[in-house]
């Protein structure tokens, strides 16, 4: 695998390093409340409009990435490392779950089922991602509940929770796609024919010949996604539809640092706060990344020679 591809190894390094942060989040960074997603306050105790607050502090022993909005930057970065596992695992398994569902419904069925499914399929398509996920954010309320007489029901659903529903929502048509157009050739092979011959049902056929010969460019596209869902999860909260100050988040971090760059003057003395939790995601992306575009190599060779992704490498 690393003769094939040698960044694969810088991929899994930079991942593992963010695996072992995730891990040793409560050593690096002890909570100082009951919950530890919610950064330590360390300014004044009235609140106020942001150009009330002080300006972020440099590092020091206590606050070693300094503090932004009086929150610990630092704190933030570390358990905002957890965050982004949770957005981006989550979010994808939600993804391939129902677009594989769909997805397989359509390819293997045909006719007006698959007519049906590929059309709602297409509308997912008619606007901008981003639009979407903004409108489905809006629209999710923070507390749902359901009274049917004897029986009531209510759940709380948080800011984060509203993005992930809201990533997993627009992001299973592409895998719907793929998989329908896989299954649609596979279907055809004599194998499948020779199982349609001895009697297997259409469950068993669709699970066991067809779905694991089909499914090596969904699970390319599904590492390749990693990074790019949490970019769209950090960007919903840049646009302060997220957690809010002082949760651990990259997306919402870089969002209250910006404030800084508006409303204080000298701005370019209060970048530092915006480009560390940047930092993160970039590098956390990265990594993601690399792993994502050496395993599609790895998995389908011929999609990544399509690609190019690793040059001279990938035609050797």
């Amino acid at each position: 695998m690393l003769r094939v591809s040698p960044l694969f190894l810088v991929g899994t390094i930079i991942i593992s390093f963010f695996a072992a942060i995730a891990i040793l989040a409560p050593i690096l960074a002890p909570p100082t409340s009951s919950d530890p997603y919610i950064c330590p306050y360390d300014g004044p105790s009235t609140g106020g409009p942001i150009f009330y607050h002080p300006p972020p502090t440099l590092p020091s022993s206590k606050h070693p990435f300094g503090t932004m909005q009086g929150y610990d930057l630092y704190y933030g970065c570390i358990w905002g490392v957890r965050t982004a596992f949770y957005i981006s695992i989550l979010t994808t398994i939600l993804s391939l779950a129902t677009g594989l569902s769909i997805g397989s419904a359509a390819g293997y069925l045909e006719g007006i089922v698959d007519e049906v499914l590929m059309r709602f399929t297409d509308a997912f398509f008619a606007l901008p991602g981003i639009l979407y996920v903004l409108l489905i954010v809006m629209a999710l309320p923070l507390r749902l509940e359901l009274n049917l007489g004897l029986f009531s029901l209510t759940l709380s659903v948080s800011s984060l929770d509203r993005i992930i529903l809201a990533l997993a929502i627009i992001g299973w048509p592409q895998y719907a796609r793929v998989i329908r157009s896989e299954i649609k050739k596979v279907k055809q092979q004599d194998f499948v024919e020779a199982a349609k011959a001895v009697g297997c049902s259409k469950l068993r056929i669709l699970g066991k010949h067809i779905l694991p010969n089909s499914i090596n460019p969904v699970l390319s596209l599904t590492f390749l996604n990693m990074g790019g869902v949490l970019i769209a999860a950090s960007t919903i909260s840049f646009l302060e539809f997220g957690p809010g100050v002082g949760y651990a988040e990259w997306g919402s971090l870089m969002a209250s640092a910006r404030s800084y760059l508006i409303f204080l003057p000298g701005a370019s003395q209060f970048a530092w706060p915006f480009f560390i939790p940047g930092a993160f995601l970039s590098a956390f992306v990265l990594g993601w990344s690399l792993v994502g575009d050496a395993l599609t190599y790895i998995i389908d060779p011929a999609f990544g020679r399509r690609l190019n992704i690793w040059g001279s490498q990938g035609s050797s």
